[in-house]
């Protein structure tokens, strides 16, 4: 029997249209005009639907960040599912099993134990992953509208190429839907595969989590990996103000018009207490935010 984490085969037949697409955005960029608004459109998709994985499917759905209404609740999920992720719910349960095995033999698609192939897409393109881990996920499974789009995942990226070549041919199809999926999968899939080897370590893991600037720029803050696996709860994964993090700049904003509101920030005194080595400058902003914090309240 196959450990967990052990490199399994993939499945290829159901594994056709995901190298398809990749396909696709390969030769299409040859076969297309380009145009700026076509790259715009390419970007707009990736970092929309990038929102959708980040703070939806990731800190939200994963976590419990934040609390939204119900309606917003299943917009954010109509906007992960967009991104050919899988569904929500699948989505969710895995990502808290990881959690639960954070580079363990557990683990589900751990680089340490696994590698990088496995780890980055060999996982979810393996049958053995495919079955909802419904133990994981009690909170979600009381949604009867979740559970619909979880069962039917593809209908949100197939209306979405619908509506993109309907619109705007075959550019917009090429550009908004394929190139801009290719990028958003890879894009996403580096914090698998390598968050947890490339970076800097501030805090006390269980695991080998890492903090990476460039990943946190092409994944709207994800790349605070190590920050994220110190307390996993936390609405904004940048703990620091330089450390950017796109995804908790727009739900911040959300909340301000009613969207989102509570949403959850790490506690001031875990952070002192599991940092590795405290810098002068980083203790004068954790002062600084302690200050705040108190001043406010």
């Amino acid at each position: 029997m196959n450990h967990p984490s052990q490199p399994l085969p993939i499945a290829m037949k159901r594994s056709i249209p995901f190298f398809a697409v990749h396909l696709a955005a390969l030769a299409g960029v040859f076969l297309v005009p380009f145009s700026w608004s076509m790259l715009a459109l390419c970007a707009g998709l990736y970092y929309l639907r990038m929102f959708g994985i980040t703070a939806g499917y990731h800190r939200y759905f994963s976590h419990r960040a934040y609390k939204t209404h119900r309606v917003f609740q299943f917009v954010i999920a109509w906007i992960g599912t967009m991104s050919v992720q899988k569904g929500v719910l699948w989505w969710a349960a895995n990502h808290r099993h990881h959690h639960k095995f954070s580079d363990q033999p557990n683990d589900i698609h751990s680089p340490i134990q696994s590698g990088f192939w496995w780890s980055h897409v060999g996982w979810i393109l393996n049958e053995k992953n495919d079955p909802v881990r419904w133990d994981q996920i009690p909170d979600l499974a009381k949604f009867p509208e979740l559970i619909w789009l979880n069962n039917h995942f593809l209908i949100p990226p197939v209306l979405l190429a619908a509506t993109l070549f309907a619109v705007g041919g075959w550019s917009a199809f090429i550009w908004g839907f394929c190139v801009s999926t290719v990028a958003l999968w890879h894009g996403t899939f580096t914090i698998n595969s390598l968050s947890h080897v490339f970076g800097s370590r501030r805090y006390q893991t269980t695991d080998t989590s890492r903090n990476n600037f460039w990943l946190a720029l092409i994944t709207l803050g994800e790349g605070w990996h190590n920050n994220h696996h110190t307390y996993m709860s936390s609405a904004n994964q940048g703990f620091f103000w330089w450390e950017v993090d796109g995804s908790f700049y727009l739900l911040k904003t959300l909340s301000w018009i009613g969207v989102t509101h509570d949403l959850r920030k790490p506690p001031l005194k875990l952070l002192e207490s599991k940092r590795i080595q405290p810098s002068r400058f980083a203790r004068r902003s954790l002062l600084k935010m302690e200050k705040l914090v108190k001043s406010a309240s």
